[in-house]
């Protein structure tokens, strides 16, 4: 069994309160879960209101899949998303 994780920091745009953060990312992790079946939350920078740091991750018996599963999701992210992908780790173990 191997498992895959994906830690990726994005940049929000035009936001100035973490209500408005929090609904933003909130969207946007449960389109992660719903179009790739994966576990997904926000897992750093918090506090900050113009940043996130998100963590995706899934488990395959396949290590290929699972590669080519992460970078999906992290162009997904880069082509759906308004504001900047800042950093990204991908981590198959």
């Amino acid at each position: 069994m191997f498992v895959g994780s994906l830690e990726v920091t994005i940049t929000i745009p035009c936001n100035d309160t973490l209500k408005g953060k929090r609904r933003v990312v909130k969207s946007l992790l449960d389109r992660l879960r719903g179009r790739y079946n994966v576990g997904a939350a926000e897992v750093d920078s918090m506090e900050s209101h113009s940043i996130a740091t998100l963590g995706v991750a899934t488990v395959s018996n396949d290590r290929t899949v699972l590669q080519r599963l992460m970078n999906d999701i992290l162009r997904w992210i880069e082509d759906n998303w308004d504001g900047e992908v800042s950093s990204y780790d991908i981590t198959i173990t």
